[in-house]
């Protein structure tokens, strides 16, 4: 099994760096990075196609379904045999820890992390920005105000299920796999938290350029009628700027759990 040793995986939260992640990472010629892909999906609906609670999983064994999955993941990453490492990007990931555990033993996720009130803000700022908003991440119900978009994203939307899935893995028994890689370190000292990666990854050390990183997904994005949403500026510097969140609301939400004492029992590296 060639895929084994070379998958990576990019997880975490939403609106957190994931993006300006991979447009760095596949500056590097032996990396293949990119915006939040299917495979995941994929796993998700295969397995509840062949899961034991199904009539037709109940004739699938455990090592089937293994085979089944290792060899999708290797179909799909076919015309990437020649890359050292394989960046696989999807927020669902941290969700799947025990089948990555299980499929890639050697298989590390990095946590992309971020202030649950600033990726709200990150979200209203360009809703509020659009004269005709076109964006199609909320039903018309929670669609009217920041107080029910926030709501929405928190309890049923954007942000509720990657931060379950987070602090699920973050706790769980296999979080020694976990990176932690905070968006404000990676705008404000890319080159050092680069630097950490690459040792973390156990990888030869590359030249980065992080004046000149692009990378778009303007497809995707005006196809959730939100232009831009996943554009990378081309200079990784942070954006420091004031709130559009009512200060209570960004109050409210500004917490991190990976940051307060106590709260790292496993001992996740964070960079």
């Amino acid at each position: 099994m060639w895929i084994e040793p070379k998958l990576t995986f990019i997880s975490g939260l939403p609106r957190s760096g994931s993006t300006l992640l991979a447009g760095i990472l596949r500056q590097n010629p032996a990396f293949r990075a990119g915006m939040s892909g299917p495979l995941c999906v994929v796993f998700a609906n295969v397995l509840r196609g062949i899961s034991p609670r199904t009539e037709a999983g109940s004739l699938v064994s455990d090592e089937q379904r293994r085979r089944m999955l290792l060899a999708l993941t290797e179909a799909f990453y076919d015309d990437c045999r020649d890359k050292t490492l394989i960046f696989d990007t999807n927020r669902n990931w941290c969700g799947y820890m025990g089948l990555i555990a299980e499929l890639f033993p050697s298989a590390r996720v990095i946590c992309c992390l971020r202030s649950p009130a600033w990726i709200l803000d990150s979200v209203e700022r360009r809703i509020q920005a659009a004269a005709f908003p076109a964006e199609r991440i909320f039903p018309a119900a929670d669609a009217e105000t920041v107080y029910s978009r926030s709501e929405h994203m928190l309890k049923k939307g954007l942000l509720a299920l990657p931060m379950q899935q987070l602090r699920q893995a973050w706790y769980g028994e296999h979080a020694q796999r976990l990176i932690g890689l905070r968006y404000e370190s990676l705008t404000r000292n890319p080159a050092a938290v680069m630097e950490a990666l690459y040792e973390e990854l156990a990888q030869p050390a590359f030249a980065h350029d992080f004046e000149h990183v692009e990378y778009e997904h303007s497809e995707f994005d005006q196809r959730i009628g939100m232009p831009g949403f996943h554009s990378v500026r081309s200079r990784v510097e942070p954006n420091e700027r004031a709130t559009v969140l009512p200060l209570e609301l960004f109050s409210q939400n500004d917490k991190c759990f990976w940051d307060l004492a106590g709260q790292n029992p496993r001992g996740v590296r964070v960079l």
